[in-house]
């Protein structure tokens, strides 16, 4: 896989790096953002993807995994941010880490105005709950973001999202 990692682009790396650090469960809500990582993670063997009907079930998976012996990783668009907050308080208690690729809407070129306050509110909501935020604007630098980020989630037990842009992901078209 690692020779068809250009040809993926940055979802292709993304998946090297969650391999890398053995992560064997990811869970996700169906989004068009992580559709590429969605599709690499169901086709090995060595990872479950587990589709989840909201956010916050991803943090209960997160910790189930983890007390399990298992690493996992959570993907999700800014607007599900908001459904974990509550979830959240549990993970910083008890010093569980959670890795998070989180995809940014209501920012560039956003065509729905109901994205627009919880992406405002993505960076702060998270933070108040423990959360440490890692933005990346530039497709390049992803890999080494979500590398650095899972370290400092599964080396010190702590929280640890990846915030996603809608640049890099691209903005959604009405249709």
């Amino acid at each position: 896989m690692k020779d068809n990692v250009k040809t993926l682009g940055w979802p292709g790396e993304i998946f090297e790096v969650l391999k890398s650090f053995g992560i064997r469960q990811v869970g996700y809500v169906p989004d068009s953002g992580h559709a590429r990582l969605i599709e690499l993670v169901r086709a090995e063997k060595s990872m479950r993807a587990v589709p989840l009907t909201t956010e916050e079930e991803g943090v209960a998976l997160a910790c189930g995994a983890w007390l399990g012996g298992d690493k996992s990783v959570l993907l999700m668009q800014s607007s599900g941010a908001g459904n974990c907050i509550n979830m959240l308080g549990m993970l910083n208690e008890c010093r569980i880490p959670l890795l998070t690729l989180v995809t940014m809407r209501g920012q560039w070129g956003e065509f729905n105005p109901w994205q627009v306050p919880m992406s405002q509110g993505t960076v702060t909501a998270l933070e108040a709950l423990g959360v440490m935020t890692r933005p990346v604007d530039r497709a390049t630098e992803i890999a080494e973001t979500v590398l650095a980020a899972g370290q400092l989630a599964f080396n010190t037990g702590r929280m640890v999202a990846v915030l996603i842009s809608q640049r890099i992901v691209g903005a959604k078209q009405f249709k």
